[in-house]
């Protein structure tokens, strides 16, 4: 089915994307891979490109366009050529929203420019080695020292936690339990107090430096509240339907992408004298897979479409993360055995994606919890 969402200046973006990821991305990846870390070279490229920022006013050196079609666009085209390294989503749609929406002018002429031009890497730091998708049970804790908050704590699974020149930290500012007392404090690169652990050896996803964050007395400039005080949660809430929608919009795009290169390989690899596509078996789970995958392809553009006007609340993203990122997962696991022993080897696309896409279903609040928001809602 022809899809209806974009407009001729999106088709115009994603050759802008496909034209970067040929020229400034895909010659380097494998390096990337072997060094478990992208250049921040890649990174300057990027807002060179006009790639970081979309939505930053372009006061600010930005792209001044909040249109989510846009981001769409970025995650489909990145997600097709298997290059989840480069963590565009992660600085544009879940730290962006944060910097964008809750800094003082000040803050804004500090950190949106290199966030746009690339100079500037950031990472937000919610999970914690005991605390994951329960972010009501987060122990790091900022006291008031008047003209500085001194944070103490520990972070785990923090992406660009290697590169990032700026983290979103979320901390406890006040005794009082659950989600209430939760504050945004932006630390900085070169923090005396500040370290990171190691750079987290991971299944798939290895060019994207994933770390451990530790914070032993850190002076936290007062400037650099994020947000209200103690409003922390409320602003999480606010913006994790945008990063669940960007999950989704990877995952089916992922779906989609294994499909396409599956189908193509039943029909030109042989068994038993005739290709695999002659058999029955074979079609039938081509047939099953294209049927999922246009299925909730409907529906991730409709919620695309709402996201991009406002409209999409909560429980929808959560049942677009949980559904597009479960059938991201079985697509994989399918697409692998239908490549037989081939599926196996790293050189080929299949295998990559299935160890990539596996931390599609835990990250960004865990299937689980997905379920947990949308029954909430329906049967409170």
């Amino acid at each position: 089915m022809k899809r209806q969402i974009f407009t001729a200046e999106h088709d115009a973006f994603r050759e802008t994307v496909r034209t970067f990821l040929t020229k400034e991305v895909l010659p380097h990846y494998e390096q990337w891979e072997r060094d478990g870390i992208v250049s921040r070279e890649a990174w300057r490229a990027a807002g060179r490109q006009g790639l970081l920022g979309l939505a930053v006013p372009e006061e600010f050196g930005g792209g001044g366009n909040a249109d989510f079609r846009y981001s769409a666009v970025l995650a489909e085209e990145f997600t097709r050529a298997g290059v989840s390294g480069l963590a565009l989503g992660l600085h544009n749609d879940i730290v962006g929203p944060y910097l964008a929406g809750l800094s003082t002018p000040e803050q804004k002429r500090r950190w949106l420019p290199g966030f746009c031009s690339g100079e500037i890497v950031t990472a937000i730091a919610m999970t914690e080695p005991g605390a994951g998708s329960d972010l009501q049970g987060i122990r790091t804790t900022a006291e008031d020292r008047g003209d500085h908050w001194l944070l103490n704590g520990s972070k785990t699974f923090i992406s660009n936690g290697i590169l990032a020149d700026l983290v979103v930290v979320v901390a406890r500012t006040s005794p009082e339990g659950g989600a209430k007392g939760l504050s945004l404090l932006v630390v900085e690169r070169g923090a005396a107090g500040f370290e990171r652990g190691r750079n987290l050896e991971k299944i798939g996803q290895k060019s994207q430096d994933t770390a451990e964050l530790f914070f032993h007395d850190v002076r936290v400039p007062k400037e650099n509240l994020l947000g209200e005080l103690n409003g922390g949660f409320v602003h999480l809430m606010t913006n994790l339907a945008q990063e669940r929608m960007g999950i989704a919009v990877a995952g089916i795009a992922a779906a989609e992408h294994l499909l396409e290169i599956t189908t193509r390989y039943v029909k030109e690899r042989e068994a038993f004298g005739r290709p695999l596509a002659k058999l029955q078996h074979v079609r039938f789970e081509i047939a099953e897979m294209a049927t999922e995958c246009a299925v909730t392809r409907t529906f991730l553009d409709r919620c695309i479409v709402e996201h991009a006007d406002g409209t999409l609340d909560a429980v929808h993203a959560s049942m677009a993360k949980w559904w597009a990122t479960e059938l991201q997962k079985r697509v994989a696991d399918r697409c692998l055995q239908l490549h037989g022993g081939y599926g196996y080897m790293a050189e080929f696309p299949v295998a990559r994606a299935f160890t990539d896409g596996r931390i599609q279903t835990i990250y960004g609040g865990t299937t689980e919890i997905m379920k947990e928001i949308i029954g909430r809602s329906l049967l409170s």
